[in-house]
């Protein structure tokens, strides 16, 4: 029997690679809390090149371009330098009841800008979303909100052309509300 357990200890092709403790989204600076280790055995032994191990020296800015989930190994093609995305993080207050609760880190939403029926708007402006498929980096649960209106707080992964985009949309709206209509 000890002779098996031995035989088999020798036999383990198994590599230790990082794989992601919880979702998150693209934009996200990773950090040691953001990873667990985990044994992995590769058919093909070419194919763990394409992940980082845990023997791997991380960079200390390491920023995720793209949404990963929790228990994904953490992919050598999805991740770069920290600013090196082309995304900014954009901070959104919205409305409690116009965002749906199930809104967490990670998921993928539209956002769109609103006019009071009062309200005057330049010309235009399209029914379409202001911001299309753009990753939440940050949401508090839903029944925390923040100041003194009760406001929700979001922050928003946006390319930074968009958000130059949806900056000057709001600014051509008198009063702007903000719906966000989460994808699945």
């Amino acid at each position: 029997m000890v002779g098996g357990a031995r035989l088999l200890a020798a036999a383990d092709d198994t590599v230790q690679v990082w794989s992601l403790a919880g979702d998150v989204a693209a934009g996200h600076e990773l950090t040691e809390s953001d990873l667990v280790a985990e044994r992995v055995h590769f058919a093909d032994a070419g194919a763990v090149d394409s992940y980082f191990t845990v023997d791997d020296e991380l960079p200390a800015d390491l920023e995720v371009d793209r949404p990963l989930d929790a228990g994904e190994l953490l992919p050598r093609g999805a991740v770069g330098s920290a600013g090196g995305s082309g995304l900014v993080h954009v901070p959104l207050s919205v409305e409690p009841e116009l965002v749906p609760g199930s809104v967490r880190p990670g998921a993928v939403v539209d956002v769109y800008v609103v006019a009071a029926p009062s309200a005057q708007r330049r010309p235009g402006g399209d029914a379409g979303p202001a911001l299309a498929g753009v990753a939440v980096l940050e949401a508090p649960p839903a029944d925390a909100g923040f100041g003194a209106g009760g406001r929700r707080q979001l922050v928003v992964a946006v390319p930074e052309d968009d958000a130059a985009a949806f900056f000057t949309l709001l600014g051509d709206v008198d009063t702007p509300s903000l719906t966000v209509v989460r994808r699945d």
